[in-house]
């Protein structure tokens, strides 16, 4: 995940990596639960984690299948170039354990092309994918563009009021005004509360004010832009894990935290740090790789 992405070390150092205060913003009041977290990377094509996440003799055709053992959820950015058939979206599903979810992305055809207008073709599609991974699906996420302010909802508005409410959404905005207050914006906020949408937190450290904390569905995804190894990453993980523990209270039914690294190359540890913490600090267990001698 390149945005917000900070490439020095000295940029880096002496940040305050604290999260702001929770705002709840989901309609009504939820009982106290027991979060289910889980934790993943953004693609399973990743050669460097033949001989650990994968055994080192098994031939690509195989890893969708280890993937889903080793991770508990995938940012599915496949979809977001390219609208899958049924048949193969069924399946990927059918290569996932109970449990394993899928986080795909809206195609960019939708919200970057056509830009929510004249879509229902593209959507309907879309929507047949969703439908096929069954159980395996999670939240779908819709990446505005970098320049999509709020000025600018006026078709993504009635957009979401058609979208099916029994399929999970969230939406990631990008632009900083959505995050600054004012009428236009507030409005596609109190829509997200009013119809369940969620609302996507990118932890990425050149652009905290992504860090909006504002929870309109009982569901979160996080994009958390890691530093492989870099030991902010696990400052910044703890900050999580305290968070969750909070939220949990509150009701959050699900945490999914998908993880960038250079590469995708570190992806595994960074999941392997997150679920040991989230195990100490919330007693939760999250399922995270095991390497293949």
């Amino acid at each position: 995940m390149k945005f917000g992405k900070l490439e020095s070390h000295e940029e880096r150092d002496g940040m305050d990596w604290e999260l702001p205060a929770a705002r709840v913003e989901w309609g009504g009041q939820l009982p106290s639960c027991k979060t289910v977290v889980r934790t993943g990377g953004t693609m399973w094509t990743v050669r460097p984690w033949r001989g650990s996440v994968y055994p080192r003799k098994e031939p690509m055709r195989t890893w969708p299948s280890y993937y889903g053992t080793q991770f508990g959820s995938l940012e599915f950015n496949a979809t977001h170039y390219r609208i899958y058939s049924e048949e193969k979206m069924a399946s990927w599903a059918d290569e996932m354990p109970e449990g394993f979810v899928f986080c795909p992305k809206f195609p960019a055809i939708i919200s970057h092309y056509r830009r929510f207008a004249n879509c229902e073709g593209p959507t309907d599609d879309f929507i047949r994918g969703l439908v096929a991974l069954g159980d395996n699906l999670g939240p779908a996420f819709l990446q505005l563009p970098p320049h999509y302010a709020p000025k600018h909802s006026t078709n993504l508005i009635p957009y979401l009021k058609a979208w099916p409410r029994e399929l999970r959404m969230a939406i990631e905005f990008r632009h900083p005004e959505w995050f600054k207050g004012g009428d236009e914006a507030e409005r596609v906020w109190a829509l997200l509360s009013e119809l369940g949408i969620g609302a996507v937190i990118s932890d990425t450290a050149g652009r905290r004010d992504a860090l909006h904390m504002r929870f309109t569905a009982p569901f979160l995804i996080v994009r958390f832009g890691g530093y492989d190894g870099h030991v902010s990453d696990e400052i910044r993980i703890r900050n999580w894990a305290n968070k969750i523990a909070k939220l949990s209270d509150k009701g959050l039914e699900s945490f999914d935290f998908l993880v960038h690294t250079t590469d995708s190359v570190n992806t595994p540890d960074t999941c392997q740090l997150f679920s040991e913490i989230v195990r100490t600090v919330c007693d939760i267990n999250v399922k995270a790789p095991t390497y293949f001698p």
